[in-house]
C-alpha cells in the first residue's frame, strides 16, 4: 500500500513536474511569440530612422542647390554686367590693349626714373585716364577683391571685350551697304554677303575707300589699287575718302572736311545710339536731344522696361577722338595694319601741333557731339557770355538796386 502510494505520489509529482514544465513550455512559447513582435516594431523604428535621416539630407541637397542657384544666378548677373562694361573698353578707351596693359604700363611709368616719355607711353597713360573716367568703379572694385575675385572679374570684361568689335562690324557691314545702295541710287546693289560686290572691286565702294591723295575717277588709279601695283598700295598711311565731307578731299589742305564724312557719322549713330537714329545725319543735330529724351522715355514708361542705348549704358554724353577712331576702323579694306590706323587717328585729335591745331580739334569734337547727341549748347558757353544773359544780368541788376537802396540816407 505505502508502495503504491509512494508511486502513486511520483505520479502525482510527476504530473506536476509536468504540468510545471508544461507552463513554463508555454511561458517560453508565449515569450517566444512576444519577442518575436519586438523585431518588426524595432525594423519598424530602424525605418522611420532612415526616412528621417534620408529627408534631412534632401533637405541640405535642395539648400545647397538652392544656394548653388542664387550663386549661379549672381555670377550671370555679373557677367552680363560685366560683359555690358567691356564693351565699353573696346569702343572709347583703347581697341587693342588690355585693362591690365593699362594698368601695368601706368604703373611702370611712375616707377621710371626717366622723365621723356615716347608716343606710345604717353597714348597709353592718356588711355589708363580714360579707363578712370569711363569705369571709375573699376579700381575700387579691384581694391576691395581677392586676387581669384579680381582675375574673375577680368575674365568677365574680356569676354565682353572679344566680341565687341566682331558683333559692330557684322552689324555696320549690312548697314553701311544698305546706306551706300541708297544714298547713291545703286543698279549693281552692294550685298553684304558678297565680297564680289564690297570693296575695291565695285566702283562706289573704291571711291570711298580710295586714299586722300589720290583720284579714284583716274582710271589708272583705279586700276593700280586693284591690281596692287607700286604706288597704289592702300594701306594705314593714308585716310580713305569716306571719312570726308561729301568724299571729297583738297589735296592743297587735307585736314579741310576730315571726319565728317556722312558714313562714318552714322556708322557712329548706329553702335552708339541706335540704327534708326542713323538714317538722318544731314542736320546739324542742335533740333534734338538724344539724351533727354531717352530720360523722358524712360519716365514715361516707369513700368515697362526701355532698352538703353551703348552711350547711356557708359553714360556717355560727348564724342570722343578713340569712339571716333573704333568706328573708323570698321569699314577698311585693304593692307591695312589696323592697330596702327587707329593710333593714327587718335594721334590727330589727342597730339595736335599747336594752340590753333587744338582749337581745331576742340571745334571738331563739338561738332560731332552736336550731330549725334543732338546737345543743347550750354557746355560750350564760357563765364563771360553766361554772365551777360538775361537771368544772370537780372540778378546782378536786383542786387546792385537793393545795395543802392541800402546805401541811400
Amino acid at each position: 500500500m505505502s508502495h503504491v502510494e509512494d508511486q502513486q505520489n511520483e505520479g502525482n509529482t510527476s504530473e506536476m513536474h509536468a504540468d510545471g514544465d508544461s507552463e513554463g513550455s508555454t511561458s517560453h512559447i508565449k515569450n517566444r511569440l512576444d519577442g518575436g513582435n519586438v523585431q518588426p516594431q524595432q525594423s519598424q523604428a530602424v525605418a522611420a530612422h532612415v526616412q528621417a535621416l534620408q529627408r534631412r539630407k534632401i533637405a541640405q541637397l535642395e539648400e545647397k542647390l538652392e544656394a548653388l542657384q542664387s550663386g549661379r544666378a549672381v555670377k550671370e548677373r555679373q557677367t552680363v554686367w560685366y560683359v555690358a562694361k567691356e564693351r565699353a573698353i573696346r569702343r572709347v578707351i583703347t581697341l587693342f590693349d588690355s585693362i591690365e596693359d593699362l594698368v601695368a604700363k601706368n604703373d611702370r611709368r611712375y616707377e621710371s626714373e626717366d622723365p621723356d616719355n615716347t608716343i606710345e607711353q604717353d597714348r597709353l597713360q592718356i588711355g589708363y585716364a580714360t579707363l578712370a573716367r569711363t569705369l571709375p568703379w573699376f579700381f575700387k572694385k579691384g581694391s576691395e577683391m581677392e586676387y581669384e575675385e579680381y582675375m574673375h572679374m577680368l575674365k568677365m570684361l574680356r569676354q565682353g571685350a572679344d566680341g565687341t568689335r566682331a558683333d559692330d562690324t557684322s552689324k555696320l557691314k549690312t548697314l553701311i551697304s544698305e546706306w551706300v545702295n541708297r544714298e547713291f541710287k545703286l543698279v549693281s546693289l552692294v550685298d553684304p554677303d558678297d565680297k564680289h560686290s564690297r570693296g575695291f572691286t565695285h566702283d562706289v565702294c573704291g571711291k570711298l575707300l580710295c586714299p586722300a591723295e589720290l583720284d579714284w575717277n583716274s582710271p589708272e588709279v583705279k586700276a593700280g589699287i586693284r591690281n596692287h601695283s607700286d604706288g597704289y598700295i592702300v594701306t594705314d598711311l593714308s585716310f580713305p575718302t569716306y571719312l570726308y565731307d561729301k568724299y571729297t578731299t583738297n589735296p592743297d589742305d587735307l585736314e579741310e572736311g576730315l571726319f565728317k564724312g556722312k558714313i562714318l557719322i552714322q556708322g557712329y549713330k548706329a553702335v552708339f545710339t541706335s540704327p534708326s537714329l542713323a538714317k538722318d545725319v544731314d542736320g546739324d543735330g542742335d533740333s534734338a536731344d538724344v539724351i533727354s529724351n531717352n530720360r523722358q522715355a524712360k519716365k514715361s514708361l516707369s513700368r515697362i522696361k526701355v532698352k538703353k542705348h551703348v552711350a547711356q549704358i557708359i553714360q556717355m554724353e560727348k564724342v570722343t577722338p578713340r569712339s571716333i577712331a573704333y568706328i573708323a576702323c570698321q569699314s577698311m579694306d585693304g593692307d591695312f595694319d589696323y592697330e596702327q590706323f587707329w593710333r593714327t587717328i587718335v594721334d590727330f585729335f589727342e597730339r595736335a601741333p599747336g594752340r590753333e591745331a587744338q582749337r581745331r580739334v576742340e571745334r571738331l569734337l563739338k561738332w560731332w557731339t552736336r550731330k549725334v547727341f543732338g546737345r543743347n549748347r550750354q557746355g560750350e558757353l564760357s563765364d563771360a557770355m553766361k554772365a551777360n544773359m538775361s537771368v544772370n544780368a537780372l540778378a546782378r541788376q536786383r542786387e546792385q538796386c537793393d545795395d543802392t537802396v541800402f546805401d541811400s540816407p
